[in-house]
């Protein structure tokens, strides 16, 4: 009995220490990467506009098809939802109300943030993954190339700059659903919809969704990286990144929105 207990205590512990030392490996990724944005051009070491140009256009020009259409499909489905609870208390015409706020708070940002972390967490992982099972990453340190200017700084600019755009992108298209559907409905005209969603909105409402993005952003690249860092074991080890990257990126945007969302609302 007695062994059992110290093997369990054992086993918490080490998963402990491990938590902890990802934790800082997190946080010291994320400061050295925003020292080489800030400083790069100072020490002469600048990070290349055309690497965050690249960056951009692979995690968030590619990725507005899927975020359009996966936020269409959820003002939607938002619509429906509010229209059928609302006709129980004979209020269908404050599902403007319901799906506006939804929307910028809360849907918005999160359903851009996974899509994201689904297409650049794991791309993130196994591109520098298997950089470093091939030793591409101990050359570019002989190079004397930091690996974190070379290959994060550029990925976590990208993401500050185009996750929020995207936001942005998700919010009109998720309330463009839920007017197509509410036109359709409850033959509330679109136009009349997004006046009626204009009067509601404030400014905070918007930038709630915004400050979430910027921190789904730094998440997606810093768990990305992190994995793909962390790779030892070949190419077995490039797919257990790779997965493990999309599950912990997702899984840590829903406990942030969680998180914002209790904070900011009470």
């Amino acid at each position: 009995m007695a062994d059992r207990i110290t093997g369990f205590i054992t086993v918490v512990g080490r998963r402990c220490v491990a938590v902890v030392d990802e934790a800082g490996y997190l946080f010291a990724l994320f400061v050295e990467g925003v020292y080489w944005l800030l400083f790069g051009a100072f020490l002469k070491q600048p990070v290349r506009l055309r690497a965050i140009f690249a960056e951009c256009m692979a995690v968030g020009v590619r990725a507005i098809p899927i975020v359009t259409i996966a936020c269409f499909a959820t003002g939607a489905m938002l619509a429906i939802q509010g229209i059928a609870t609302l006709k129980l208390f004979g209020a269908e015409s404050q599902v403007v109300l319901g799906i506006t706020l939804s929307v910028t708070r809360e849907f918005a940002p999160l359903i851009a943030g996974i899509f994201v972390a689904g297409r650049t967490a794991s791309a993130v992982a196994a591109r520098i993954g298997t950089m470093q099972v091939s030793q591409e990453i101990d050359a570019l340190r002989v190079l004397g190339i930091n690996p974190v200017r070379y290959l994060v700084s550029p990925l976590l600019a990208a993401l500050l700059l185009t996750l929020p755009a995207l936001t942005v992108l998700a919010n009109f298209t998720a309330l463009l659903g839920g007017a197509l559907y509410c036109a359709l409905s409850l033959n509330l005209p679109v136009v009349i919809f997004f006046e009626r969603a204009a009067a509601i909105l404030e400014v905070s409402d918007v930038l709630e969704g915004l400050s979430k993005s910027l921190v789904f952003a730094v998440n997606i690249a810093l768990v990305g990286a992190c994995n793909g860092f962390k790779v030892t074991a070949g190419a077995e080890g490039v797919g257990r990144a790779t997965t493990r990257s999309v599950v912990l990126s997702i899984v840590y945007i829903i406990i942030i929105d969680a998180v914002f969302t209790y904070f900011l609302n009470r």
